[in-house]
């Protein structure tokens, strides 16, 4: 088991308080009227978030405070950093700090896991398999807008650089699937960047990275065939956007992810990539809600509880 000089180093405490204190007070402040206020990247925020709780974890510079750490680890978590989901199992596995909880070990010990951490991965050996709860803490704190709304006139973006043929050949397939061009044109740039021979470590292949089982699923013998593997993927997309009663952001989860996965965490999972994912295939939609076929798919029996973990209807 890693002891506690194992975990990063730490560095400029006191300027990540200060960061940090800078970061609140612009938040907290009216933008100017000539620009509108952005939050920081997440990743600057998980890199302030995880130091401040390891500053509280290891009493650097300020009392030792085991709550405090957990809840800034957490934070920092939830959005997808393994470095803080593997510190904050680590301190209910040890009761550093916190109530010693072999099932939240084994959750945020797990989350680590699947993003390649390979000392949460031993630790998992140790304590057992996470529990199907998940964390309050680990639920989005803002409710996205309900998918209940669709918008009333399909987007019509198209990405810079989107070959001509594959943008014609999507806009011409899309229809019959009852998916939006601009939602499948968004997945194609995500996941192969308009290439039509992509492979990937996964050995997902073609436009839209199918994986075999997906590939055989939707009856695709070809996934380099360019009209195959766009018939694939819409048939996916269309698949879930009825099992996800058309929430574009639970649906591009799932395409990165998969279905299991964002029913296992309530929600887009707490993955730096799946997240990166998820904003990427928003901005480029424009949308939140997307049409759905009801007959396609019966929803999710876990939709309720993902709208209820993070404050929906």
């Amino acid at each position: 088991m890693a002891s506690v000089s194992a975990l990063p180093a730490l560095r400029g405490r006191r300027l990540a308080v200060m960061a940090c204190a800078a970061i609140a007070v612009a938040l907290a402040l009216p933008a100017p009227a000539a620009r509108a206020a952005e939050p920081p990247p997440e990743n600057v925020l998980i890199t302030l978030l995880r130091g401040e709780a390891a500053s509280h974890e290891h009493g650097d510079g300020v009392p030792r405070d085991g709550q405090r750490a957990a809840t800034l680890y957490c934070e920092a978590a939830r959005m997808g950093d393994a470095e803080s989901q593997y510190s904050l199992g680590w301190m209910y596995a040890n009761g550093r700090g916190v109530e010693r909880s072999d099932s939240l070990a084994a959750f945020f010990f797990h989350a680590a896991a699947e993003q390649g951490h390979e000392q949460a991965l031993r630790m998992l050996q140790a304590v057992g398999g996470p529990s199907s709860e998940v964390p309050s803490c680990m639920r989005e704190p803002v409710a996205p807008a309900p998918a209940t709304a669709p918008a009333a006139v399909a987007p019509a973006r198209i990405p810079a650089g989107a070959p001509g043929h594959i943008v014609e050949l999507v806009q011409r397939l899309a229809p019959e699937y009852r998916v939006w061009p601009a939602l499948a044109l968004a997945i194609i740039e995500a996941e192969s960047n308009f290439d039509s021979v992509a492979l990937s470590p996964r050995n997902a292949k073609g436009l839209m990275q199918l994986i075999p089982e997906t590939a055989a699923r939707f009856q695709v013998r070809n996934p380099y065939d360019p009209a195959q593997n766009i018939r694939g993927g819409l048939a996916y997309l269309r698949w879930l956007l009825a099992y996800f009663e058309g929430d574009v952001r639970l649906v591009a989860a799932a395409y990165n992810a998969g279905e299991g996965t964002v029913e296992r965490y309530r929600g887009v999972p707490p993955y730096v990539e799946t997240r990166a994912y998820v904003r990427r295939i928003l901005a480029a939609v424009g949308a939140e809600a997307h049409p759905f076929d009801a007959g396609v798919a019966r929803p999710s029996a876990a939709l309720r509880r993902i709208r209820e973990a993070r404050g929906g209807s």
